[in-house]
């Protein structure tokens, strides 16, 4: 039983799993059971490149960040779980208890489910059908989709981040739609009580 499963390896989803890896010090986190399915051969990353995102190089590629976030993701925080080459296809269950499908055959147990793809058209996971609806926020030309969501929970245990919540297409609204549901997540884990996570040069007495 994972305590979290995130669902997609592009801006959002790593956004996600960074902060909650880095939470992995504290006594509330600790012992959090935290995976990320990185099937990514659809991201609209794989062809951008990027000039106004904040603190990416000028010229970066997006098929460059794919491979280095994960890189980063393994290299400080490797008690989160990666999954690469596993696509979902279906989510059942509620609140406290969720099994996800895969394409393999094999399933998976969740407490919480991020859902961090894509906002393409059709949206590919059974089960959520009835929180689909068009994305408010992309051009009707694009028709694309969302998630129904209030601040990003689709419903008890189900958070969605990134265009798939219904922000628009950048990578430093995506990356931070990831983050903030991270941090969500973590303040459920510490009992309520609001948290950030925060590396910093100063020296602590």
């Amino acid at each position: 039983m994972f305590d979290v499963l995130i669902i997609g390896g592009g801006v959002s989803g790593i956004s996600c799993a960074l902060v909650l890896g880095s939470a992995g010090t504290k006594p509330f986190a600790a012992t959090k059971k935290i995976g990320v399915f990185t099937h990514q051969k659809a991201s609209s990353l794989q062809d951008a490149v990027f000039n106004n995102a904040y603190g990416i190089p000028a010229g970066k590629l997006g098929s460059e960040l794919l491979t280095e976030s994960t890189s980063q993701l393994a290299a400080l925080y490797p008690q989160v779980i990666q999954l690469p080459d596993i696509k979902i296809l279906r989510i059942e269950g509620e609140y406290p208890h969720f099994t996800l499908f895969a394409n393999d055959g094999t399933t998976y147990e969740a407490q919480n489910v991020v859902i961090a793809i894509g906002a393409g058209n059709p949206f590919t996971i059974a089960g959520l059908e009835e929180y689909v609806m068009p994305h408010q926020k992309a051009n009707p030309a694009k028709n694309r989709l969302q998630l129904r969501n209030s601040d990003h929970l689709v419903k008890p245990g189900i958070y969605v981040s990134g265009t798939l919540a219904g922000w628009r297409s950048q990578l430093p609204i995506a990356a931070g739609s990831g983050a903030s549901v991270a941090t969500d997540i973590l303040t459920a884990w510490n009992g309520g009580e609001p948290v950030q996570i925060h590396d910093s040069t100063r020296v602590k007495p």
